[in-house]
């Protein structure tokens, strides 16, 4: 299957069709929603949204890099980087098991009959 990309504009699109209101309207949710999680993540809060996933920002350490150009060593300082974790239900949905149902497990080998 071939990857697509959706866009802020699709997600609008998307709130639009589903609610009935203005495009105007709905690109306001979308943008207020994506200012809500990274207003969160600056101030260091984790945002749960259940059903979904959750963000958090994990820190990263300060370390050695080398400039692939020159070879050179560079000091690369420590920093938080976004991160998001999905949920059972959202990795169930993306292997195709509806939500709530366990996903199979592996079976042991049938014993053989000999």
């Amino acid at each position: 299957m071939p990857e697509t990309t959706i866009t802020k504009a699709d997600l609008v699109e998307d709130v639009t069709q589903a609610t009935q209101l203005t495009r105007n309207d709905s690109e306001e949710a979308v943008e207020t929603i994506f200012d809500s999680i990274i207003g969160a993540l600056q101030k260091g809060e984790k945002i749960e949204i259940r059903g979904f996933g959750s963000f958090r920002t994990r820190q990263r350490r300060a370390r050695v890099g080398r400039n692939p150009k020159t070879g050179a060593r560079v000091e690369v300082p420590p920093k938080r980087v976004p991160y998001f974790k999905p949920s059972r239900e959202l990795k169930d949905y993306v292997n195709g098991f509806s939500a709530g149902a366990a996903a199979p497990t592996a079976q042991p080998p049938a014993p053989s009959a000999g």
